[in-house]
């Protein structure tokens, strides 16, 4: 089994549309079995609460169902239990990276570096933004899932 764990500031928006649309690939690819998938954020703000009205919105308009997500915290065991731990935004890797405990496996990064075309780009906070914002956060999210997907397939998973 792969586990992957999408976050960002506070799981209410890019990371909660991350784990639905992978989820979906996943589905769509037969590999649900076989890949795990979650989201949290690196900050407590929004534990419990569902994903961001625009953000599930977006996803619905995509044919993904993220309204039945709750925020949740990184903890230290996410380290550990987690193959890969992805983040949106260059200020959540640092935060994550100052929090990933010794001798813990999981390889912390961006999102983006799988997106061939936009690898070391940021997805941009959509929360203070237009819900032309979150269509755009979607679109980078999709590409970022897909080419994620596609390699694990070519390296964890064939061989």
């Amino acid at each position: 089994m792969i586990r992957v764990l999408f976050v960002c500031l506070g799981n209410i928006c890019r990371s909660p549309m991350a784990e639905g649309f992978f989820r979906q690939m996943l589905e769509q690819s037969g590999l649900e079995a076989r890949i795990e998938t979650d989201s949290c954020g690196v900050g407590d703000y929004h534990v419990g609460e569902p994903p961001d009205p625009r953000a599930i919105r977006e996803a619905r308009q995509r044919g993904v169902d993220i309204g039945s997500l709750r925020g949740r915290v990184i903890r230290p065991d996410d380290f550990d239990r987690f193959d890969h731990v992805l983040c949106m935004d260059g200020s959540n890797l640092e935060a994550l990276r100052r929090m990933v405990p010794n001798g813990a496996h999981a390889h912390v990064g961006l999102l983006m570096d799988f997106a061939e075309e936009n690898a070391g780009e940021e997805v941009g906070d959509p929360y203070f933004g237009s819900t032309d914002s979150f269509e755009q956060v979607a679109d980078q999210i999709a590409a970022g899932c897909r080419g994620l997907l596609e390699q694990l397939q070519r390296r964890d998973i064939q061989g």
